[in-house]
């Protein structure tokens, strides 16, 4: 393995994470400072800072590991009605008076203190809490929808830009012969069967035009032409040097396994002409690279949906050293080693390029999905508060009665840290699967 070409892999993905984590939190600044929300920090990954400078009001950094990051907005959380809103102090004393009260009421006293900070000499309309419903949903959504914007951008750069690799209709190679089922012979012998094609008289470079009087277009359809015609003339035209030749194909018999939708086989018998395509890189209309990223989208919700049962597998294969299944989560360790093992290849750079666009793209796909789950202290779960203050608004009003206070979400904090716990040890399973027992893309 290229050693250095790994690390430059391994490189360009953290350096695409990091970039991706900084659009995430732009889609929360931005529409922040719109609303005339006090930002006090915007920070990309977590642990300690780096590098940071003061523009105005904000301060702007960069910490150790580029896991995260976040934006500190002046009053995410209403002030505790039994706390004044700049009293520090009095918080911590408070906090002091909750221990002795027990573990939740620490919890919730120690938020209501941290929240009290960001609190102190901002203006109450300048607070995030303050915000109409509408607006505290587009702020939690713009740093997903960022996400989403850069995977369809990134999925399209590979569609409609790189390209895809795609069977094309220009002949690649023509057996010889037709060699026995199961056969490893690498040259014909002599009582081997010629091939239809080669019997033909199709070469390699030219290009399938029609087959049984049908025009082509993909190597899929000239194959399902074949296919269907075990053991019966077709007509075929071929373009060979900028003319189009004639000939007749007659595909022999070739009996292979089916396996079809409720899982069950059988055998058929279809034809065979001994012809392969050329690969080349297609580009793709532009609507490719949003539907894929669309598609992606439904792939991640499944594997979320599904993610406890995913987990236990991973663990499993991890105890068992089973293979691992390629589809499943990974973390950002994985991640990066499947980019460094796919930059150290020997394939051609576009080829390499295309792939870690797609994990980039992959990346961002994830990071909106994960995100959007509906629990603190994931964006999901702040626009869940969001609207059920706008359903507490909407039946106060509905039924005459004065507008609700926004809904003190430092009390669900101790619901908070149990999440935050299980992040943590999905983390820590994660890491030790992609270090330990990680996924085979390449090749053990």
């Amino acid at each position: 393995m290229d050693v250095l070409a790994f690390v430059i892999g391994v490189l360009v993905m953290v350096v695409g994470l990091a970039v991706s984590i900084a659009l995430h939190e732009i889609g929360h600044l931005v529409p922040a400072k719109r609303f005339g929300v006090r930002v006090g920090q915007y920070m990309i990954g977590m642990g300690p800072t780096l590098w940071s400078t003061r523009r105005g009001e904000t301060e702007y950094g960069v910490k150790a590991f580029p896991i995260g990051g976040y934006i500190s907005m002046a009053g995410m959380y209403p002030p505790a009605k039994d706390e004044p809103t700049a009293a520090v102090d009095s918080a911590a004393a408070s906090a002091r008076a909750a221990r002795r009260r027990g573990i939740y009421a620490t919890l919730v006293q120690d938020a209501q203190a941290a929240n009290a900070e960001t609190l102190e000499g901002v203006d109450d309309a300048r607070t995030f809490h303050r915000l109409p419903v509408w607006k505290r949903v587009v702020i939690m959504l713009g740093g997903p929808i960022m996400n989403l914007v850069l995977a369809v951008v990134l999925f399209a750069v590979l569609f409609s830009g790189i390209g895809m690799q795609q069977a094309t209709t220009t002949v690649a190679a023509v057996s010889e012969c037709v060699l026995p089922p199961g056969s490893t012979a690498t040259e014909c012998a002599a009582d081997d069967p010629e091939a239809p094609a080669h019997a033909a008289g199709i070469l390699p470079g030219d290009r399938l035009v029609e087959l049984d009087g049908t025009p082509v277009e993909t190597f899929a359809e000239a194959s399902e032409i074949i296919r269907a015609h075990p053991g019966t003339a077709i007509p075929v035209v071929v373009e060979r040097d900028g003319a189009r030749v004639p000939l007749t194909l007659t595909p022999v018999e070739n009996e292979v396994e089916v396996t079809a939708d409720d899982g069950t086989t059988s055998v058929e018998t279809v034809g065979y002409a001994g012809i392969s395509s050329s690969v080349e890189r297609v580009c793709e209309p532009i609507w490719a690279g949003p539907q894929a990223a669309a598609d992606n989208v439904a792939a991640v919700v499944g594997i979320v949906v599904d993610l406890p049962a995913r987990l236990y597998d991973t663990a499993y294969d991890l105890l068992t050293g089973g293979e691992r299944d390629a589809d499943g989560p990974m973390s950002v360790v994985g991640v990066g080693r499947l980019a460094g093992e796919v930059a150290a290849t020997d394939a051609p750079i576009l080829d390499r390029v295309a792939v870690m666009t797609s994990l980039l793209a992959s990346l961002n796909v994830a990071l909106f999905v994960f995100n959007l789950v509906p629990l603190l202290p994931l964006d999901g779960g702040h626009i869940l508060v969001a609207l059920w203050d706008g359903a507490r608004r909407a039946v106060a009003k509905l039924l005459g009665r004065p507008e609700p206070a926004p809904t003190d979400a430092t009390r669900l904090v101790p619901l908070t840290l149990v999440v935050v716990v299980l992040l943590i040890g999905m983390g820590a399973l994660l890491f030790a699967a992609d270090i330990f027992n990680p996924v085979q893309l390449l090749g053990g």
